[in-house]
């Protein structure tokens, strides 16, 4: 393993930021995987930071396949992280919206730039993602565009679910977009929550992407198997909404199995205590994803539920 700084910006105000990356094995460029770009984003972040100390393991074992590279990211903001903020802290800007990024532009434009000229030659790249609403999803794999070669690789990581998503505008300027742009099979992983550690989802995760590693050979290592993947999309997943704002009382959590009509959560009034909504399950389903903060907003999604709609 080395230890590289991939890149270095100074600041008048802390020590000098540093974006540090792990390399293993030598050779083609064939998987680069990057942890955390948001400041709360402590799951992504632990799940890097496991993997290339199993990675370290596996190369002492000489089971990085020779002529082959990997380079792992565990963060590309420690500023943000550091004070507790999701976003860049003087201008509150996504590091995520700022790709390919500009060599001249503003601050986060130029973090995007630098770390984007590091990994736009690797063939495979994983990124541990988070969603932008607070919650906790079933871990999953997730594209952009139509089903394609890249959806039959990332059955691979033998995750339960392979979640093709339609680009939207703002996808244009995130990493895994402009990854594709330059011929990278880029794949998104979803590691269950964002602002804590989950054990169990991080470890379904380490063992699929040594899994996929494994399978694209890369690394040679036993793994488990894994899940037969099975493939969603937008039109898969019903949102179940609250419709006044108030304390969040959750009765039902991600993965669980659910039947139509059943409880899944109470809404309550701050103040007395007293039961403002009941929000219940419009079909039967799994929980694919469902918010976990304490207070919820009017017209906040606050499960998203994978089934057949029933009218």
């Amino acid at each position: 393993m080395r230890k590289d700084i991939l890149f270095s910006l100074p600041s008048p105000y802390r020590d000098t930021m540093r974006v540090t990356g792990y390399r293993f094995g030598k050779g083609e460029k064939a998987c680069a995987i990057v942890g955390a770009m948001r400041g709360n984003e402590v799951q992504q972040l632990y799940v890097c930071s496991r993997l290339v100390s199993m990675l370290r393991e596996i190369e002492q074992e000489g089971g990085i396949v020779e002529g082959k590279s990997l380079l792992v990211i565990p963060t590309i903001n420690n500023f943000s992280m550091n004070l507790g903020k999701r976003f860049w802290p003087t201008d509150n800007t996504d590091i995520n919206r700022m790709f390919p990024g500009k060599r001249e532009g503003e601050t986060t434009e130029r973090i995007a730039y630098e770390v984007f000229e590091r990994l736009r030659c690797y063939q495979h790249g994983v990124q541990l993602a988070s969603f932008y609403m607070p919650g906790t999803f079933i871990p999953h794999v997730r594209l952009m565009g139509p089903a394609g070669k890249d959806a039959e690789l990332a059955r691979d990581f033998g995750l339960p679910y392979i979640y093709l998503r339609t680009p939207k505008p703002y996808d244009t300027v995130t990493l895994g977009y402009n990854w594709q742009r330059v011929g990278t099979h880029a794949f998104s992983l979803y590691a269950g929550k964002t602002d804590a550690i989950d054990e169990n989802a991080a470890d379904l995760c380490i063992r699929s992407i040594v899994r996929f590693l494994n399978l694209r050979g890369i690394v040679r290592c036993a793994t488990p198997p894994g899940h037969v993947s099975v493939t969603i999309g937008d039109e898969d997943l019903h949102a179940v909404s609250s419709t006044c704002g108030g304390l969040l009382r959750r009765v039902k959590f991600a993965g669980a199995h659910v039947r139509r009509g059943e409880q899944l959560a109470f809404v309550m009034d701050p103040g007395d205590g007293s039961v403002r909504e009941v929000l219940r399950t419009p079909i039967t389903g799994t929980l694919f994803f469902v918010h976990d903060q304490p207070f919820v907003l009017e017209h906040t999604p606050v499960f998203k539920i994978l089934g057949s709609r029933v009218d």
